[in-house]
């Protein structure tokens, strides 16, 4: 059987392909075609001359993140209890721009004629204190039948309680002939107290439901013969048909294959403290793994919580492809706008006229014309002189100045941003190793280890095809949750275990469409608090005594004290998992001759060593300067810097402290 993995992103559409009776595994990078992300897919796979046939296609979409960054979700309604419609725009206090008095009004995700109010009401406690009466059904219907929207999102309170009237709503949208209507309640998606958060969730399920079923069955259509599967934001694959449902669940989608790939190369050489950056054409995100990949129920896709599991990661507009510009002031600014894919860089020739990182890197001899893509595509070396060209003359420099400034601000972003997942979180970024993956990471990631003062970095082996590698190495997966809201000496462990066993019945029901009948592994956590907190922190399941005694612990750790105050079970949750792919790394044989040259490098008087990636050996040193080419990415030694290649192809860098 072949397995392929694929991720969409910004600038390239990346695939790796492993082919489990020859244990071989083939790389490949096409331009993406953001229009229609599947034409990309179709492209590599011709390229590739793959048989669909007994294929395992595992994609990492960015169809639903582009269309809730750029408001292009389907015409969605939203229905709620009387008195609650505007819960979506108010949001909570806390503004963006804390002391702006004239702030920005954006625009609600739904504006207030398509929200809809319905006489049903819960109590805190689940005491039906109004019901939606027939009549009151029918209006909605035909409320909703007047607005022709293509979904709807249904959010009443307390629903994570009792479900019956978000069911009744909606099996009464289905018999109303509304059989296209693409329905999203709470109560399914998220069945969880914070109601902004669960109806911000829920309705973005339904605003980028449509165009993602859509995509997929699309794709499907033209895959004969093979099984798609996607990644989740939570780092496991779903079947195509719980992806198109709970789309909701795919807004990092991409990045947590990233950070599956980064995981799983990195414990091959022995790594399992790490830090992070995946520098593609359009974005760096960075995240901190401690052995397992930290998840939240905290994350935000631009202005909206986003309240499903996803991996713990912060992400910045710095890429490969950030423009850089000079304000009014005369200050040099990198990104976040990207040239893309499309014109993309002034050095793709594809009418790109303003200077990007990429440029910046072609013009000091860091990333060479021919080695571009393993020579496929030969990049422009003038066009990108003459964009940092206009740079340099706002700025009042030469263009090696222009090009050195571009690089050290993007630099310093992304550094900035590797502290907030280390430094602000009190972690030493010098106990960790730094991991640098992405078509552009490899150029960067000896600065960056530099002003983190750190010893140890590594550049895995297909690093610029790292995510769609990690859609390989993820286990199909699934979570499920439920507000419960006891306190904790309260808790009956008998009650507590049955609804975990109600949540697994569900779960394993939807798992086996892409596990098949295999083992399930089951994680069982619960989300704690201080009575009257805010926020909960999630420890695995136990006895309450035990519970109870180590949330004291992790809350003192995380904050300092803790309290003399009654702990609350808030959450329960559960992930299943299903077995583990059978994609593994074959170990490094060199594939192409020595190959050896040299190339002139500003900052350099003598010129430095070029080698390729494929014709490296197994333990070879290699000291900087230097430069190591190969067909998905650059990897830049700089001075300072030894580099090892191990037994998997990774490279291990090592800073000579002389």
């Amino acid at each position: 059987m072949a397995y392929l993995g694929v991720d969409t992103g910004g600038t390239f559409t990346d695939f790796i392909l492993f082919d489990e009776n020859t244990g071989l595994v083939s790389i490949h990078k096409v331009l993406s075609t953001p229009d229609a992300p599947e034409r990309a897919i179709l492209q590599g796979l011709a390229d590739l001359d793959i048989d669909t046939t007994d294929l395992l296609l595992v994609h990492g979409s960015t169809v639903a993140t582009n269309a809730v960054l750029e408001g292009k979700g389907v015409r969605t309604a939203y229905i709620t209890n009387k008195g609650l419609a505007d819960v979506l725009s108010i949001g909570r206090q806390a503004r963006k721009e804390l002391y702006n008095l004239q702030p920005e009004k954006r625009p609600p995700l739904i504006p207030s004629q398509l929200c809809l109010e319905v006489d049903s009401r819960l109590s805190a406690d689940g005491e039906a204190l109004a019901t939606l009466d027939e009549a009151g059904l029918q209006q909605l219907c035909r409320q909703v039948e007047t607005l022709a929207p293509r979904a709807v999102a249904i959010n009443l309170l307390f629903s994570f309680i009792d479900d019956a009237e978000e069911k009744r709503i909606e099996s009464a949208l289905q018999q109303s002939g509304a059989d296209t209507l693409f329905i999203s309640r709470s109560s399914d998606v998220l069945p969880e107290y914070k109601e902004y958060e669960r109806g911000i969730t829920t309705t973005l399920n339904a605003y980028v439901g449509p165009l993602m079923q859509g995509y997929l069955q699309r794709l499907e259509q033209k895959i004969p013969g093979s099984r798609l599967a996607v990644m989740q934001s939570s780092g496991g694959i779903a079947s195509a048909h719980q992806a198109g449902q709970y789309s909701v669940q795919l807004l990092l989608s991409g990045p947590a294959g990233g950070l599956k790939g980064a995981q799983f190369s990195a414990a091959k050489s022995g790594f399992e403290r790490l830090l992070s950056f995946d520098m593609g054409g359009t974005s760096t995100d960075v995240s901190i793994i401690d052995r397992e990949i930290g998840l939240t129920t905290e994350g935000r896709i631009g202005d909206y919580p986003v309240a499903v599991p996803m991996v713990d990661m912060h992400t910045i507009g710095a890429g490969g492809g950030s423009i850089a510009r000079v304000d009014a002031g005369g200050l040099l600014l990198v990104g976040p706008e990207s040239a893309g894919a499309d014109p993309g860089p002034a050095c793709y020739a594809k009418g790109g006229k303003f200077a990007a990182v990429t440029d910046a890197n072609v013009v000091l001899g860091r990333l060479l014309p021919d080695a571009f893509l393993g020579g496929r595509m030969v990049l422009d070396k003038q066009k990108s002189e003459q964009a940092v060209a206009d740079v340099a003359q706002a700025l009042g420099m030469n263009v090696f100045e222009a090009a050195s400034g571009i690089i050290d601000v993007v630099n310093d972003h992304m550094v900035r941003a590797l502290r907030v997942m280390s430094v602000q979180r009190g972690e030493n970024p010098k106990d960790y190793t730094l991991v640098s993956f992405g078509g552009a990471g490899g150029l960067h990631v000896c600065a960056l280890a530099d002003a983190l003062q750190m010893q140890h970095a590594l550049v895995p082996v297909n690093a610029g095809v790292l995510s769609a590698l990690g859609m390989l190495t993820a286990q199909p997966s699934r979570e499920r949750s439920i507000t419960v809201k006891l306190l904790l000496k309260d808790c009956n462990t008998a009650d507590i275990e049955a609804q975990f066993k109600q949540l697994h019945d569900i779960a394993e029901q939807e798992l086996r469409e892409i596990a098949g009948d295999c083992d399930m592994q089951a994680q069982y956590s619960v989300d704690l608090r201080y009575r009257g907190q805010s926020y909960t922190l999630n420890l695995l399941w136990d006895t309450p005594e035990e519970l109870e005694y180590a949330y004291h612990e992790l809350h003192e750790s995380q904050y300092g004290h803790r309290m003399d105050i009654d702990v609350e079970l808030v959450n329960i949750r559960l992930r299943l998992l299903g077995e583990k792919p059978a994609f593994d790394l074959p170990e490094w044989q060199p594939s192409a001759e020595s190959g050896e040259r040299y190339a002139s490098v500003h900052g350099f008087d003598e010129p430095v060593r070029v080698l390729s990636r494929e014709a490296l050996r197994t333990d070879q040193c290699i000291d900087g300067p230097a430069l190591v080419t190969e067909t998905t990415s650059t990897t830049w030694i700089d001075q300072g810097w030894r580099a090892r290649l191990d037994r998997w192809g990774n490279i291990l860098l090592d800073a000579i402290n002389e």
